[in-house]
């Protein structure tokens, strides 16, 4: 189960990062539903991409410093994408 955890909290930041982004940025938000889900994704992506740079979120031990990379991971991630699509629906919509 702890391997799961970096995971689990990139997801959940992930999460808040959508319907965070989704406040900040009226004009993007897709409702609270999409903003989660796309939140959950792009939090899970972040948390990978983050990997894949090098950036260590957890693979190993669980100290302060991969707890908070994960959520610094998944909220950015989940941010970017929700504003990403949001943006992209904004621009079919017109």
């Amino acid at each position: 189960m702890e391997e799961y955890l970096p995971l689990i909290i990139q997801l959940i930041s992930g999460a808040i990062g959508g319907n965070l982004a989704g406040k900040l940025m009226n004009n993007l938000s897709l409702g609270t539903v999409v903003n989660s889900v796309l939140g959950i994704l792009g939090g899970g992506l972040g948390g990978q991409l983050l990997g894949m740079l090098g950036l260590e979120t957890g693979g190993g031990e669980m100290d302060m410093a991969s707890i908070l990379g994960s959520i610094a991971g998944g909220g950015v991630g989940g941010g970017v994408l929700m504003a990403i699509i949001g943006a992209i629906k904004n621009a079919i919509g017109k």
